[in-house]
């Protein structure tokens, strides 16, 4: 084990030039390659973002009025009640498909938005 460490502390000593040396050295010594292992892990790398990312939880969500129903004055009242808007204000989000009530809000407050909007009649998205 003295060894290995004494080997281990040598190694530490090497310059980059040296390290990269020693590296073709014992490619052409033992018939291997050292790019064989660092393929895998930059193959593997984009798998894992993909897994980091879907981990990551979301925590900004937008209320979009998908269509405001047949009861459309009580959507513009509900819209009202959420936001600062004005009656024309909130008459043209509620009349716009796709039209955002609510820009980045948490996830209770958007879930607490859609259920008002419903309960008045609009088809609602939380994206």
């Amino acid at each position: 084990m003295a060894e290995l460490d004494k080997l281990v502390e040598e190694l530490g000593k090497l310059s980059v030039l040296e390290a990269s040396e020693l590296v073709k050295k014992l490619e052409e010594e033992w018939g291997v390659s050292a790019a064989a292992p660092v393929a895998v892990a930059a193959a593997a790398a984009p798998g894992a973002a993909e897994a980091a990312e879907a981990a990551e939880e979301k925590t900004e969500f937008d209320v979009v009025i998908k269509d405001p129903g047949p009861k459309k004055i009580e959507v513009i009242k509900a819209i009202r009640q959420l936001t600062s808007l004005g009656l024309k204000e909130a008459k043209d989000v509620a009349e716009t498909e796709g039209g955002k009530v609510l820009e980045a809000v948490g996830k209770e407050s958007a879930n607490d938005a859609k259920s008002k909007l419903e309960a008045a009649g609009a088809t609602v998205e939380v994206v």
